[in-house]
């Protein structure tokens, strides 16, 4: 039997907008409730919307308005506030 390649799920970052591993992604969800948090897991129910782990990633999806584009709703700034106060970013 042949060797079958697994396909790796790729995302696109809301912040730079390359594409990379699911995996590699942060992943920003919308609830059905309607509120927005960070799934570790990466299958919880709603939509969701990816960003790179790099604050600068964050920082341009904040400017370019990447979230509310790919969540499909308003993002509150404390969402952005929590985001950036309690992932851990690494320095680039």
């Amino acid at each position: 039997m042949a060797n079958t390649v697994r396909k790796i799920p790729l995302r696109k970052c809301t912040g730079c907008g390359e594409m990379k591993p699911k995996k590699e992604l942060l992943r920003v969800l919308l609830t059905p409730e309607g509120s927005i948090t960070v799934d570790d897991t990466g299958k919880k129910n709603g939509r969701g919307a990816y960003l790179c782990k790099k604050l600068s990633c964050l920082e341009k999806a904040i400017k370019h308005k990447g979230l509310e584009r790919s969540l499909k709703t308003p993002v509150p700034a404390e969402v952005f506030t929590t985001l950036k106060e309690e992932y851990e970013w690494p320095n680039e």
